[in-house]
């Protein structure tokens, strides 16, 4: 008697790995908890801009996948601190081949760190919707 899984499509390594987070957002996010970002704000505040919707579905993706686990931090209302697994923290490594990658073969492409527009400067801190809405009234 077999104990693995039915694969989605084959047992191949990497179309199961591409079936985790082979879309266009989940690396990122897994990049945005590497440096450092642990709350739904700060992760939607990429500067790649998520959709709202799409965060909390891959965060919940990831989750199932065991790459992240959350955390409440915060009872009324509530709101949680996302943290990568090991397994999550060793897509690290996935990423960096990807900016190698990139860096090689993609003209124009830079490394770069949190908190960095893409001219190499220092980005200006970004007000949330919440404050922008709650400024305005």
């Amino acid at each position: 008697m077999s104990t693995h899984k039915a694969f989605l499509r084959s047992p191949c390594a990497l179309a199961n790995s591409l079936d985790l987070v082979g879309d266009r957002w989940s690396l990122l996010v897994v990049r945005d908890l590497l440096q450092g970002k642990h709350t739904y704000g700060e992760l939607a505040d990429s500067r790649e801009g998520i959709p709202t919707n799409i965060l909390a579905d891959r965060l919940k993706r990831l989750e199932a996948s065991g790459i992240l686990v959350k955390a409440p931090y915060q009872e009324r209302p509530v709101r949680y601190s996302y943290t990568l697994t090991p397994k999550g923290k060793d897509l690290g490594n996935v990423l960096l081949a990807f900016v190698r990658w990139g860096t090689q073969h993609i003209p124009g492409t830079v490394v770069m760190k949190a908190g960095q527009a893409s001219d190499g400067t220092k980005t200006p801190e970004k007000t949330s919707r919440r404050k922008r809405v709650g400024a305005a009234r």
